[in-house]
């Protein structure tokens, strides 16, 4: 009998919950719990760390899963190594369900930088307004720039204090539309925009609007993955499931 655990948190990790709950796949759900309130699944569903890859491998033992998909976001790479760590230490076949990269189109200024610490290096010096579109988790990295002004967007509101000097947060959930991207680039005169190629149609709405009001991107790119099976769409997943299950594994 097939039985999945599905590390999500992605518009196509709900997808997929979608196709296995209506193909009545048994799976579970399972999100890293980062935000305060995630979306419904029609799966049962998990949310906080597993302890490490250890961890990770003792659950998929305990609970009988036959399969993993990884189906977290691009730069969530400590999950996926422990992931791929943990299927290598109990047997488990690994899928992962991960978005194309972006690619620049004619009209696109972007710089592309290896990691958070290039973006910071990549700001100009004079001072500028930017819209810091690249979650929560590395902001403070961009205090060693205090002379900008930053705008960020963020589906939960923040804790505490921002560790920015002159910020803004936004608490919108996506996804965006290019005119709503747009009308925010406007009214918040946006010189510059920083964000993550994390792929995908959710999220790229601020990369056309950007394009149509010329505004240039800081992009950084992904981090390196272990190696894995990679799946680009639900029905790419369906088909790595199935030929597994023909398998007998």
């Amino acid at each position: 009998m097939t039985r999945v655990l599905l590390l999500g948190g992605t518009t196509e990790a709900s997808a997929l919950a979608r196709r296995l709950a209506d193909a009545r796949v048994e799976a579970v759900f399972s999100y890293a719990g980062r935000t305060e309130s995630p979306g419904t699944q029609p799966l049962p569903t998990r949310i906080g760390g597993f302890g490490g890859a250890g961890g990770l491998a003792e659950y998929i033992r305990s609970a009988g899963f036959t399969h993993v998909i990884d189906a977290t976001h691009p730069f969530a790479v400590q999950m996926s190594r422990n992931a791929a760590a943990a299927c290598a230490e109990t047997g488990t076949p690994l899928c992962a369900f991960e978005r194309e990269p972006w690619t620049a189109g004619p009209g696109d200024e972007w710089r592309h930088v290896a990691d958070v610490g290039a973006a910071v290096d990549a700001l100009p010096d004079t001072p500028a307004r930017i819209f810091l579109a690249i979650g929560k988790q590395n902001l403070a990295a961009f205090g060693a720039k205090p002379q900008h002004h930053y705008l960020l967007r963020l589906v939960d509101p923040p804790e505490g204090p921002l560790p920015l000097p002159d910020a803004d947060a936004l608490i919108a959930r996506g996804p965006f539309t290019e005119a709503e991207d747009l009308r925010l680039l406007i009214n918040h005169r946006i010189d510059l925009i920083v964000a993550k190629n994390s792929g995908g149609a959710g999220a790229r709405a601020k990369l056309d609007a950007a394009r149509l009001h010329q505004v240039p991107v800081v992009l950084i790119d992904r981090p390196a993955m272990p190696p894995r099976r990679v799946a680009r769409d639900v029905d790419g997943v369906m088909a790595f499931l199935a030929h597994r299950a023909d398998l007998g594994v």
